[in-house]
């Protein structure tokens, strides 16, 4: 894959977290959270990353902006911060940077969290928790920085008499509007958005969506938008991958991979969207049995004990991730010979 345009790149991404037992808290075994994600994500789009609860889409991007140390792996950013004079960009594997260097890094990329309440100090004011990115990083002081809220304020659709509140004078969808406002204080290249409108109603889902669409715009961002509500990744995303037990099962273009699915766990998602025709069925797949343990996976595809496709060579030897064509990625023995149901929207 060439690199032109890429902005972030992920490389055999792990994240395992010890199982520890006993009094001497001996390591018994290992939570393989993230297990060998290999993604990309180009300057001005957005990826969706999307699975079900446990599957670890949430960890992947933590991971990612380094809040959780990686296990091994490669994490190469192209950051427009640390670039030097008449360089455009410098390429950094935030896996191995320095104190030094992440601190620098955290003013292009910042993470926008699911709760809007409980990821705002009750305690601050709007004003102080907008502006203390730019208070710890040395930006601006003063009225610099007064100032500088004011239009981050305005730019989420907020007043600058909103500044003196405190989070629990806000409903659901103003909180989340000063967490993206606080997530563009540093003017970041890169924004991880962790669920931001699963805990809004949705009305206000549809006002979030639409505002962070008009930011990517104006101030030419990326995104890693995680979510679960498929509906609301095909409104957002230039491209999607699904999650399944640490791994990427598949990753393509936003309505290829809604019309034309090459993994069956992306089948089986597809087959729950919901259909605005009700003179149309759809046939809803349901899978059968629990989602193994990433303590202790399935031998061969993690897939296998549940897929209706399943071959013998499934359950013996772990498909490649790898590319079948135009940029589709899938994890699948059989990706190139099925054909699966895709999802009709109306």
């Amino acid at each position: 894959m060439s690199s032109d345009g890429v902005l972030l790149e992920v490389k055999h991404l792990r994240k395992f977290f010890p199982v520890r037992k006993g009094v001497l808290r001996r390591v018994v075994a290992q939570v393989q959270a993230v297990d060998d994600v290999d993604m990309y994500i180009k300057h001005g789009e957005t990826l969706g990353l999307v699975g079900e609860s446990g599957c670890g889409k949430t960890t992947a991007g933590r991971t990612i902006l380094r809040l959780i140390e990686p296990t091994s792996g490669e994490i190469l950013f192209r950051s427009k911060k640390l670039a030097a004079k008449g360089e455009e960009y410098k390429v950094v594997d935030i896996a191995k940077a320095s104190r030094r260097t992440l601190k620098t890094l955290r003013r292009d990329m910042q993470i926008i969290f699911q709760d809007p309440y409980s990821s705002l100090n009750p305690r601050m004011t709007v004003g102080s928790i907008v502006g203390e990115p730019l208070l710890v990083h040395g930006v601006s002081r003063g009225a610099e920085r007064e100032n500088r809220v004011r239009e981050l304020l305005g730019a989420v659709g907020l007043k600058p008499d909103h500044m003196k509140r405190y989070p629990h004078e806000f409903s659901g969808g103003q909180r989340q509007r000063i967490g993206i406002a606080r997530a563009l204080a540093l003017d970041p290249q890169l924004i991880v958005a962790d669920e931001p409108v699963s805990a809004l109603d949705v009305s206000i889902q549809a006002q979030v969506l639409n505002l962070l669409e008009d930011l990517q715009k104006e101030f030419g961002l990326t995104y890693l938008f995680i979510a679960h509500d498929l509906s609301v990744v095909r409104h957002i995303s230039d491209r999607v991958a699904v999650m399944y037990l640490g791994k990427i099962a598949e990753l393509a273009k936003t309505e290829e991979l809604f019309t034309a699915p090459k993994h069956p766990y992306t089948e089986a998602l597809m087959s729950a969207v919901p259909v605005p025709d009700p003179d149309y069925t759809v046939e809803r797949i349901l899978l059968e049995g629990d989602v193994p343990s990433p303590v202790n996976p399935p031998s061969g595809c993690y897939f296998h004990p549940r897929c209706r496709y399943v071959k013998g060579i499934c359950s013996k030897e772990a498909p490649a991730y790898r590319d079948i064509g135009g940029e589709h990625f899938a994890t699948c023995h059989l990706a190139d010979s099925l054909v699966l149901q895709p999802v009709r929207t109306g």
